[in-house]
């Protein structure tokens, strides 16, 4: 998953509007231009997307701390680098600590989204890198997560029937 369909998800499943994200970023000392952010929401093969870096979607992941939780005093935020990467792991982190969610609040959520995971495992994606029980998250377990989100935050998206897909084209194959 790259940072944009992280932060486009993450923005539909808390449903967040642009004048809201604009306000998070700038909680996090990052003003983005709404043109920009909107340029950051495009799919990767719309005219105009622009990539979302890492330390960008860090920064609004920051910004969603201090709002959902408030600043602290007396701390001064460490933000990522530019150009440097942020793990699946940290992504998770962060929004563990800004939804104020425990272990089986996280188990929940992702029940929602038909995905079970162990409160062991979820230890071991949570564990610092390095150390020997330490598991990298991985893409399917991120989407998941945040289509759990999706569905505890919207449940009206549960409900809303999915989009039919069109029917697949019969393969003839030739008769030798």
């Amino acid at each position: 998953m790259i940072a944009n369909d992280v932060l486009r998800r993450l923005r539909f499943a808390l449903n967040l509007s642009d004048k809201e994200m604009v306000a998070i970023f700038k909680l996090a000392e990052h003003d983005i231009p709404a043109y920009h952010l909107f340029n950051l929401m495009r799919k990767e093969d719309e005219e105009g997307y622009v990539l979302c870096h890492d330390d960008i979607l860090s920064r609004f992941l920051d910004g969603l701390i201090i709002h959902r939780r408030g600043a602290q005093e007396g701390r001064k935020p460490n933000y990522l680098p530019k150009g440097a990467l942020l793990s699946k792991n940290e992504v998770l982190r962060k929004l563990r600590i800004a939804l104020e969610l425990k272990d089986t609040d996280i188990i929940d959520i992702m029940k929602l989204a038909d995905f079970e995971v162990s409160k062991s495992e979820l230890s071991a994606i949570f564990r610092k890198k390095g150390h020997r029980n330490y598991k990298e998250c991985g893409n399917q377990f991120l989407r998941n997560f945040i289509t759990g989100l999706t569905l505890k935050y919207r449940p009206e998206v549960k409900d809303k029937p999915a989009k039919s897909q069109p029917a697949k084209p019969k393969v003839v194959r030739a008769q030798s």
